[in-house]
């Protein structure tokens, strides 16, 4: 034992380096410094700090993604207007915009959710608004344009040749409108009957007033049995159509309309047409990712029907381009 008064003894270079090599602080200190041996040795601190950064931002994005592709999709239908009868109380002498059940029920079938979209006045004097169709077409993810009255000469600059055939030039306005804000959105549009003529006239294009007078050849297109009326459709070699439903000859749909396309519009394709008399049934707008029109009316199917198409891959197709430009 060592008296305390005795000097101290001196420390050696060999003694100094035995306890560095022994003391269990230096050593965890070296290991927290040494680079793992999973990581690249020449890699520098910078870029395995942005490469964090970067997954993190992956992982974030990819969950607001998955998000956003559970969100339920939005479709907006346009309204049907129904205009005050002259000297009319109660209802009948009001303005009212509505739409026909079984398209809201069609498009539901895919649960997604249904907006009608009403007209906006934004100089209305009792109720004004700042709102703008342009708004619609920006949160909702597609537009149907739904079926109703004739749609008026005026609107592809032509005289109605009877009274009865006139329209209703306040709704095209409307909906021509709408037509253009949603496709100015990148959304989808389907046409309904009246709609696919909407979206003919839209692009320049004008119609037949009445089939039966100016095609005298063609098939009855309208008929007392309404929803119940078919003829046979065709679709032409290379049309969207005609891959969509390539194991279906002459398919059957319902016709209830006295109008048709006559001169197709700009950068307007013609999807199917009546097999016998070649009145065009369905346009495709070539320029975006999808804008259709249907001359019939897919939501009166009634499934089981022998022959009649089954029009749900084309309500699917819609839905899937919602979906894909709802951003």
């Amino acid at each position: 034992m060592q008296n305390p008064n005795d000097p101290p003894a001196a420390v050696t270079p060999d003694a100094v380096q035995d306890s560095e090599r022994s003391h269990p602080a230096r050593d965890l200190k070296s290991q927290s410094l040494a680079i793992p041996s999973y990581l690249k040795q020449d890699e520098a601190p910078w870029t395995l700090a942005w490469k964090i950064v970067a997954g993190r931002l992956r992982s974030a994005s990819d969950q607001i993604g998955r998000r956003l592709m559970r969100r339920t999709l939005r479709i907006g239908v346009s309204a049907r207007i129904f205009h005050p009868e002259e000297g009319a109380k109660g209802l009948r002498g009001k303005t009212l915009q509505y739409l026909e059940e079984s398209i809201a029920q069609w498009v539901m079938s895919r649960d997604v959710l249904v907006f009608m979209i009403p007209t906006v006045n934004n100089a209305g004097l009792l109720h004004p608004s700042n709102i703008r169709l342009r708004d619609y077409a920006k949160h909702l993810d597609g537009l149907v344009l739904q079926g109703g009255a004739d749609v008026s000469p005026q609107s592809y600059s032509q005289a109605a040749t009877r009274p009865e055939w006139s329209g209703d030039r306040a709704r095209d306005m409307y909906e021509l409108e709408l037509l253009h804000e949603f496709i100015e959105a990148g959304k989808p549009v389907l046409g309904i009957c009246r709609g696919c003529q909407l979206i003919n006239v839209a692009f320049g294009g004008t119609l037949f007033q009445d089939i039966a007078t100016d095609v005298p050849t063609a098939i009855p297109h309208v008929h007392d049995a309404y929803d119940s009326h078919y003829h046979p459709i065709q679709f032409p070699q290379g049309s969207s159509l005609a891959q969509m439903f390539s194991g279906h000859a002459d398919p059957l749909v319902n016709s209830i309309h006295h109008q048709a396309v006559n001169e197709l519009g700009r950068d307007l394709a013609v999807e199917a047409v009546s097999g016998s008399d070649n009145i065009v049934e369905a346009i495709r707008y070539r320029k975006a990712p999808f804008v259709m029109g249907l001359q019939w009316h897919p939501e009166f199917h009634r499934i089981g029907t022998p022959g009649l198409l089954d029009c749900t891959p084309i309500l699917d197709n819609f839905l899937r381009a919602a979906r894909e430009t709802r951003f």
